[in-house]
């Protein structure tokens, strides 16, 4: 069977070192072509990753005629209008997460038909750690699941960084942030109805640099995070029920190509030595992920998640900005 060809948007790091040999090692798809308006750098990037044509221009690409998918790592702000230029071309549309800067410009994703597909690139949720971890959670085995940790930094304070710049999308809430609020709703199979946070920004960069949160998520079950873009690297989720806690170790930056380990802890003993381990077979979820979206693409598979679930995690995002500003609960 023929592979779905993919064009790639922009020469961004998490194309080039992440997605992109993702989506090449992955099974129903192939890279045929990438995109940047500067023809040199295209050619470069084309060269370096083993991609076969370039175009200086996103319009010459979408224009290609032989692209079925195409994928928008460009920075937050060009999300949308880029992802409906590529739909309105005919492409089916990967998008980086977030999908817009808020509610209200994601909202310009909705109201179109359902093809050509479009979905937010959360591949964690593609992972099988975390499809294992969910299938336990709705088991029942760690019992009745009332609240849901997650911990999520690194060190950044290059001011050229886009993560640093604020017109475009920087922050922690928009980078790293939008990772806690969907791993609360994937393993809670439920949305958050308001939310209260802290925020502490960089004098300089005026990016979040420090956010705490806390969802309600009703019927007793919460949700509580921290993002940071100025802390020493770590992340976790925690998924605490009243009979075991579960623990992802490396939720978010599963390494390419290697196994990983979730741990299943009944609370017997404090320091951690009643925990038994799960490993989970080796993956790459940027793989995971084009595959996924290719079974949508060829009609094997339903949409699992588009443009209304990207919307929704936009408006909880707006919530958390929001408090951080009014100091109180906001509603989503």
């Amino acid at each position: 069977m023929s592979k779905l060809k993919w064009g790639i948007i922009s020469t961004a790091n998490i194309g080039t070192e992440k997605v992109i040999p993702g989506i090449k090692g992955s099974a129903l798809n192939e890279v045929v072509a990438i995109s940047s308006r500067n023809e040199t750098q295209a050619r470069s990037a084309a060269d370096r990753l083993g991609i076969a044509r370039s175009y200086g221009s996103y319009e010459a690409m979408l224009a290609d005629a032989e692209i079925d998918i195409v994928y928008n790592p460009l920075p937050n702000h060009l999300h949308v209008p880029l992802s409906l230029m590529a739909l309105e071309a005919g492409k089916h549309v990967l998008c980086e997460k977030p999908i817009a800067m808020t509610a209200e410009e994601a909202e310009k994703l909705l109201g179109r038909p359902e093809k050509p597909y479009l979905m937010e690139a959360f591949m964690v949720r593609f992972h099988p750690q975390w499809l294992r971890a969910r299938e336990i959670v709705q088991s029942g085995e760690i019992g009745e699941v009332r609240n849901i940790q997650t911990a999520f930094a690194y060190n950044n304070t290059d001011p050229q960084n886009i993560r640093n710049i604020p017109e475009t999308g920087g922050g922690a809430v928009y980078d790293i942030g939008c990772y806690a609020i969907v791993a609360a709703r994937f393993f809670f199979g439920a949305e958050p109805k308001r939310v209260v946070s802290v925020i502490d920004r960089d004098p300089n960069f005026k990016t979040d640099r420090l956010t705490s949160a806390l969802m309600d998520f009703g019927n007793g079950r919460q949700s509580s995070w921290f993002v940071s873009t100025q802390q020493v690297p770590f992340q976790r989720i925690n998924i605490f029920g009243s009979k075991k806690r579960l623990e992802i170790i490396i939720p978010f930056n599963a390494p390419q190509n290697e196994a990983t380990v979730i741990r299943i802890d009944d609370g017997t003993a404090l320091d951690l030595s009643s925990a038994k381990a799960e490993t989970i077979r080796s993956c790459d979820q940027y793989g995971e992920q084009a595959d996924a979206f290719a079974r949508v693409v060829l009609g094997e598979a339903p949409l699992p998640y588009g443009a209304a679930d990207a919307v929704q995690n936009m408006k909880i995002i707006d919530a958390v900005y929001r408090s951080g500003v009014s100091g109180g609960w906001e509603v989503v």
